[in-house]
């Protein structure tokens, strides 16, 4: 047991060569809740900065016309039970391409509402969705919610 080997070893698992139990290190600790601290902050950081960044995007499109409407969605019921839900998704975008006078290309559905057509399911979505709707000076069309719901 006198080799440097078996000193190193001991070292190692907490003990010195001459029986004493080390005492543990705490540094490491302390670096380990400091790193996790740091990964807290800036995750916040990023997510501020993300906020800040749809806010901005919203505010550099130039809204041309708003409007608000009550799409029904019962003739989307005809259809198969497993298209029901795709077909109330064509129905809004058919819709809104009338009333707002664009083309279904430029139409574009929001991720509110998409999760709001598709939250009961393929088989079940709701009979009618009351949305925003806002034109761009590009004559870009997006479908949000209406606010409240």
């Amino acid at each position: 047991m006198g080799s440097k080997k078996d000193e190193t070893n001991l070292d190692a698992i907490g003990e010195t060569g001459s029986g004493e139990i080390a005492e543990p290190v705490e540094k490491e600790e302390e670096t380990v809740e400091g790193s996790e601290q740091q990964k807290k902050v800036e995750e916040k950081k990023e997510e501020k900065s993300v906020l800040q960044k749809k806010e901005e995007k919203e505010e550099e499109e130039e809204i041309v016309e708003e409007r608000v409407y009550s799409i029904p969605l019962g003739k989307a019921w005809i259809a198969p039970r497993r298209k029901i839900t795709p077909k109330a998704v064509r129905i809004i975008k058919s819709f809104v391409s009338k009333h707002m006078k664009v083309d279904g290309d430029s139409v574009k559905i929001s991720n509110d509402v998409n999760e709001k057509i598709w939250s009961r399911g393929i088989e079940k979505p709701p009979r009618k969705i009351r949305v925003r709707v806002t034109k761009n000076a590009d004559g870009v069309v997006t479908v949000h919610p209406a606010e409240g719901e």
